[in-house]
């Protein structure tokens, strides 16, 4: 057992967020196995209240980068956003301009189900959604690591365009454009480092 868990944190030691992509192509296959990896997360009430849109169709990465990259620049250069959160980005090297999404083979948008549909179109409550779409979420960027794809989390604001171009219903909320491929062979990632155990964690043991 220790053996196992001391190789699944090497593996995702190992993980980097990329920002580019190549544009080798991904089988269908390998991202429907790990959407159905995320699938298998815990839920409020077992709810399960998630839907994955993923896109390889070209006009469509094309419309989605047109308006996430609009959102951006009034992210970036709108005078909205605090100096302290574009300090922080600055070591990133993030800007407006967004290839990646045109790039990439594949995008997937995370939906959350803020409630269900009853056949008699009443609305059935969800309870815990953004909780269990964000471990949904971890598990989804596992499972793409562990097939040996990279990912970028892109979280556009707002991203209420992403309802119009995916044509999902008024009950689901975009949480986070996922991009997923390989990375390009001059792909370049900061610098980083991560915290320690007692940075991170705090034990309560029985003595």
């Amino acid at each position: 057992m220790l053996a196992r868990a001391g190789d699944f944190r090497a593996l995702m030691k190992r993980r980097r967020t990329v920002r580019d992509f190549s544009d080798k192509p991904v089988p269908r296959q390998i991202i429907e196995e790990a959407v159905m990896t995320a699938a298998t997360a815990p839920s409020g009430a077992n709810q399960q209240p998630w839907t994955f849109v993923c896109i390889s169709d070209a006009a469509t990465k094309s419309k989605i980068r047109v308006a996430a990259e609009e959102e951006e620049r009034e992210f970036y250069k709108g005078g909205k956003t605090p100096d302290e959160w574009l300090d922080a980005l600055s070591i990133l090297g993030t800007d407006e301009h967004k290839p990646f999404l045109e790039v990439a083979p594949w995008l997937i948008v995370i939906f959350g189900q803020r409630y269900a549909v009853a056949p008699d179109g009443s609305h059935v409550k969800h309870y815990y959604v953004p909780e269990s779409v964000g471990i949904a979420m971890g598990f989804l960027i596992a499972s793409l690591h562990n097939a040996g794809l990279a990912t970028l989390t892109h979280t556009p604001s707002p991203m209420g365009f992403l309802n119009e171009i995916c044509r999902r219903p008024a009950n689901e909320k975009p949480y986070v454009l996922l991009v997923a491929g390989y990375p390009a062979e001059a792909c370049r990632v900061p610098v980083i480092s991560k915290k320690k155990l007692e940075q991170v964690s705090v034990f309560i043991e029985r003595c």
